[in-house]
């Protein structure tokens, strides 16, 4: 018999290719990802976005509307109402500075103290008798007083009343009135009665007037009111007889 010839060599274990067979029902998942060439293009790294915003909205000019006549007269009427104001105020005040009034004075160059006596320590009765002088100084208008009252204080009570009529003064003109003055009961605090009291009894009673008056000034067409009041002070001797003996009067706005 002829001798068969030997098995041939296996192969190397580097070449060997270990087969595993794989069922149809299986599902093989491969180690390395399997690329896939999509047709759109790679974004960039930085992607800039920007927002949409919507388009301005579109200004429609309203129609045009026609003023009314009336808005039209009224306004007219204000301008020339506002005009008017401002040319009597400006010709007001260039009369002003050019005749510079000057205020009435008041002054009180007689005065008597008739009696001074106390029902009871806090209630007080007097007669007093003032003549006041009134006088316009100013050389080229004439003033009136519209309203003109008078009021006597010891010390800061008030302890009578009285007032003027209304009367008109022609430049540099000076007027006299007489005023009487009876304080019936008047309540006094203590220490006032007791203040008044030692004025009598030392032959020295100090009062005070003072006037509010109110005057109107026309110069022309124009015509001027306000208001200025006046501050006397006054010594007089004890009553019956009591007759002044100093004042001090200031007039002012």
């Amino acid at each position: 018999m002829l001798a068969l010839p030997p098995p041939p060599p296996p192969p190397p274990l580097a070449t060997r290719k270990q087969t595993k067979q794989v069922s149809p029902d299986q599902i093989v998942i491969s180690k390395h990802p399997i690329k896939q060439h999509s047709q759109e293009p790679e974004a960039p790294n930085h992607v800039a976005t920007k927002s949409i915003r919507p388009p301005p909205p579109t200004l429609r000019q309203p129609p045009f509307q026609r003023t009314n006549p009336i808005i039209w007269v009224a306004a007219v009427l204000c301008l020339i109402f506002s005009l008017v104001l401002i040319f009597f105020g400006v010709a007001t005040l260039i009369i002003f500075l050019g005749i510079k009034p000057r205020n009435p004075t008041f002054d009180i160059p007689n005065a008597n103290l008739n009696s001074v006596y106390f029902d009871s320590p806090e209630y007080f009765n007097g007669d007093f008798t003032l003549l006041a002088n009134i006088t316009n100084p100013n050389r080229k208008i004439d003033v009136r007083f519209e309203s003109l009252d008078i009021e006597l204080f010891f010390s800061d009570r008030i302890i009578s009343t009285q007032s003027i009529q209304p009367f008109t003064q022609r430049r540099r003109e000076s007027r006299l009135e007489s005023l009487h003055f009876i304080s019936s009961l008047v309540f006094l605090p203590k220490d006032l009665g007791v203040n008044l009291k030692g004025q009598v009894q030392g032959n020295m009673v100090k009062y005070n007037v003072r006037g509010t008056f109110k005057v109107r000034v026309t110069m022309g067409l124009f015509h001027l009111s306000y208001w200025f009041h006046s501050r006397c002070q006054i010594e007089m001797t004890a009553p019956p007889t009591g007759v002044l003996v100093a004042r001090k009067c200031i007039t002012k706005r």
